[in-house]
């Protein structure tokens, strides 16, 4: 962001549903992280145990420092869960275990749309970087073209956020489906991982309602100073 004009009440609504899903899946997963599963496994035992379930006895299962930092690295085929994650026998914990899991799966499948984000990272990487260099340039010595290029590269990052989301709920579905098939958890836990997942998935909403929202006011100020 530049400076500060009338554009900027494009991004208002994204800020605001930003703000509100980071909040809710704050909320969410700390309720649930106090709720103990009855089985009492925990993230990491539930990893390791869908992992080996489908073939993945290779995928190796690591701690990474933070909160809420849990991923599968398709890169390495490694899979890295928070310290609560990993030592957590909450229902949350085995929640987020699963959902990455699921990320497993689709990488070991090759699942399309995720074949697709990864193919795409490093050049949304170097995009998204340089998109605001070019419009920045662009705007300073007011050539459309470099507009039009900072424009373009920007849109790169609105596609892969697209592609985020059938990527996220699928694999949420995915650990949903295997809990539940395998009991891990039961009844009411079952429900309560459906709902640290569901919270999850509207960060990632907000994401790519963020990043159209950038998209349309680099639209806009290209327009204005274009006329």
């Amino acid at each position: 962001m530049f400076y500060f004009d009338d554009t900027m009440i494009i991004l208002l609504p994204a800020l605001l549903i930003s703000a509100w899903a980071q909040m809710r899946i704050n909320s969410t997963y700390e309720k649930y992280s106090r709720i103990r599963s009855a089985n009492g496994y925990t993230g990491a035992q539930v990893a390791r145990r869908l992992l080996d379930s489908h073939g993945l006895h290779d995928v190796p299962i690591e701690l990474v420092r933070g909160k809420l930092t849990d991923h599968y690295d398709p890169r390495n085929r490694v899979m890295r869960l928070s310290s609560e994650v990993y030592h957590g026998t909450s229902v949350a914990a085995i929640g987020i275990a699963a959902h990455e899991t699921g990320h497993a799966y689709q990488h070991e499948e090759r699942y399309s749309p995720l074949v697709i984000r990864n193919t795409i990272v490093p050049v949304v990487n170097l995009g998204s970087n340089l998109s605001w260099v070019i419009f920045f340039f662009g705007m300073i010595f007011s050539i459309p073209s470099l507009l039009t290029v900072g424009i373009l590269l920007f849109l790169g990052v609105v596609v892969f956020q697209l592609i985020t989301l059938p990527v996220e709920f699928n694999a949420s579905n995915r650990a949903m489906d295997v809990l539940e098939a395998s009991g891990i958890l039961y009844g009411e836990e079952v429900t309560g991982a459906r709902k640290v997942l569901k919270a999850a998935a509207m960060t990632y909403i907000a994401a790519a309602i963020a990043s159209i929202a950038q998209l349309l006011r680099l639209i806009a100020l290209s327009n204005r100073r274009r006329d």
